[in-house]
C-alpha cells in the first residue's frame, strides 16, 4: 500500500524532497513544512502526482 510521493516547494515550485506514504491512511496530498535549498528557508512543501 506504500507509494513514492515527491514533494514540491509551494513558493518556487522546486521539486527537493522523495517521500512515500501509506495511501489507506492519508489519500489526500501531504503537506509539510521542509527546508527549500533553492530560497535557504523553511518553506510548505506539497505532494505531487
Amino acid at each position: 500500500m506504500r507509494v513514492v510521493i515527491t514533494l514540491e516547494c509551494t513558493s518556487c515550485g522546486a521539486r527537493n524532497y522523495i517521500s512515500n506514504k501509506n495511501k489507506k491512511n492519508s489519500p489526500d496530498r501531504i503537506e509539510k513544512k521542509k527546508y527549500c535549498p533553492v530560497e535557504r528557508k523553511v518553506t510548505l512543501h506539497r505532494e505531487v502526482k
